[in-house]
């Protein structure tokens, strides 16, 4: 992820300590991994809060990744029910559990389907782009206006929701080509 920002002309910084978001501009929440595992590593570290601090007191743009965007969730069903960050209120299920007949988990390629054309991460995107998923859970939010757009896995998948300056792919962006790329300038514009 710190590459494909750098390749885009971002200057990019890991932080290791919760204080050190106050000097960011924008926060990006990667994540692989499961939703349980996750959210007691942000707890842990002390994370919850400042990424909490960061959004709702100073309106920094944040960008959840795949595990990162569910870790935005109310709640994940991985690991067990676990709550979330709850910046953008929904529950995180499997794929199966939702009723997808396809192969869990879904990876490869998979076309977008944008729902909100005016969303900041889909300036200069279509119907159709194609982005690269690695993933066996789903978000489902509880307000149809956070979602941005879907993609079709036998069943529709949320691939980018937004609340405000709360945004996030259930898809990499980073293993995502030009679209990808595309996406985290947009990010970066926001």
């Amino acid at each position: 992820m710190r590459r494909a920002f750098a390749d885009i002309g971002a200057s990019v910084t890991v932080v290791d300590k919760p204080d050190a978001l106050g000097n960011a501009t924008h926060l990006v929440l990667p994540g692989v991994g499961a939703f349980a595992d996750g959210m007691a590593l942000l707890k842990a570290g002390g994370w919850v809060d400042a990424i909490s601090n960061q959004v709702h007191d100073h309106h920094k743009p944040l960008l959840g990744i795949c595990l990162g965007m569910q870790l935005l969730a109310t709640e994940g069903m991985e690991g067990g029910r676990t709550p979330g960050l709850d910046l953008i209120p929904g529950t995180v299920s499997r794929l199966d559990q939702m009723g997808c007949k396809s192969r869990v988990p879904h990876v490869g390629w998979n076309d977008i389907v944008i729902k909100r054309p005016d969303a900041c991460l889909m300036r200069n995107l279509g119907n159709g782009t194609d982005f690269y998923f690695v993933h066996s859970f789903a978000y489902q939010p509880e307000q149809a206006e956070h979602v941005v757009a879907t993609c079709n896995y036998d069943i529709d998948v949320v691939a980018v929701i937004q609340n405000g300056c709360v945004m996030g792919t259930q898809f990499h962006p980073e293993k995502s080509s030009k679209a990808g790329f595309q996406l985290l300038r947009n990010f970066l514009n926001a």
